[in-house]
């Protein structure tokens, strides 16, 4: 049921994480259900980057029902879209062995050698539901997403005005399986391995003060991985995780900061002092983790395509936002409920 207050005006920052992106589907879903929140800006990373141009989409052609079913539309398409259909109860399905080969042959053949063609139904899927070119014109948010320049590991962001097929595939472009996008000559790959996602245009660039993280990656894994394989896969969340934490950290000791006499000459370069400090004060962090769940996914659930197991995910979003909302929403606005020192120092 659709509040009739006045909706609360917040970005949000979206991890990159896979087939786990449709946790994040849920959350938004919920979120534009209950119509008790805007959007101004949207920081998204591979995943996150698809449900932030879906939102932005949606929200351009119908409102707050035109994104839930422009989510909606991109995920069941994603699904339908697999080259190696997987049977799952909404489980986490088990990697079919036809794709786990082909990931086995990524170590040795690049993807150009895989895929001499160059498939990918993602491109074709983005191409048919988002209009850039109405999108770059008049989307009623400001969107920023990330991407890795291949050739120095630079952050990319890419804003409205520059948004493009090509800039969402690079933000989720996983060189050992995707062909290097190319923009304006320049090689791009997953923004994942400089910002997951970038949090600073949501500061500098936006006015809304509060700011909610939808977290993909746990904060806190509960074992600690000991087979070769499993390791392997932790160093690759850690690299993935490792620009978001430092950036994090990086907030935390501004509001830190902000309490004393004198900010670092270094930080002034963004904003007049004086300036500066009033929006670091006015700034307020929330997060919706997903940490629960995912220790408890297997890390090549990643790759999982499956309706039900989409859906179970959307389901688990919705829920998680539910909980979040009824359990913050007197703080929106007043006060921040993520507690940055503690979880990033």
């Amino acid at each position: 049921m659709k509040s009739t207050a006045r909706p609360r005006r917040i970005n949000l920052a979206l991890q990159g994480g896979g087939a786990h992106g449709a946790f994040t589907w849920g959350v938004l879903d919920y979120l534009l259900e209950t119509g008790e929140l805007d959007f101004e800006g949207v920081s998204g990373t591979s995943a996150g980057a698809m449900n932030a141009a879906c939102l932005a989409q949606g929200l351009m052609s119908g409102g707050h029902d035109g994104a839930r079913s422009a989510l909606e539309g991109f995920w069941t398409a994603v699904a339908a879209s697999a080259p190696f259909q997987q049977r799952s109860s909404g489980e986490a399905p088990a990697i079919p062995a036809a794709m786990k080969m082909m990931l086995q042959w990524t170590e040795h053949f690049s993807p150009e050698q895989l895929n001499p063609f160059d498939l990918n139904p993602l491109r074709d899927i983005l191409s048919e539901q988002i209009d850039f070119a109405g999108l770059r014109r008049s989307s009623p948010i400001k969107l920023f997403i990330a991407a890795t320049h291949a050739n120095s590991g630079k952050l990319r962001i890419f804003e409205n005005h520059e948004l493009s097929l090509e800039a969402l595939l690079a933000s989720a472009c996983l060189p050992t399986i995707h062909r290097t996008i190319v923009i304006d000559g320049e090689p791009y790959w997953d923004g994942g391995y400089s910002a997951n996602p970038a949090i600073f245009p949501l500061y500098y660039d936006c006015t809304a003060a509060d700011i909610l993280l939808v977290l993909l990656t746990p904060l806190h894994y509960t074992e600690t991985p000991d087979s070769a394989q499993e390791i392997r896969q932790r160093l690759r969340e850690l690299a993935f995780g490792a620009t978001f934490l430092r950036e994090m950290r990086m907030f935390a000791h501004l509001h830190e900061r902000t309490g004393q006499s004198r900010l670092p000459d270094w930080l002034t370069k963004w904003l007049p002092a004086g300036q500066l400090a009033q929006r670091i004060r006015q700034v307020r962090f929330h997060a919706i983790p997903a940490d629960a769940l995912m220790n408890e996914l297997p890390a090549d659930s990643k790759l999982a395509v499956s309706l039900p197991f989409f859906l179970r995910l959307r389901d688990n979003g919705r829920e998680h936002a539910r909980q979040w909302l009824n359990e913050h929403r007197a703080a929106l606005g007043k006060r921040a409920t993520l507690d940055l020192g503690r979880l990033f120092y």
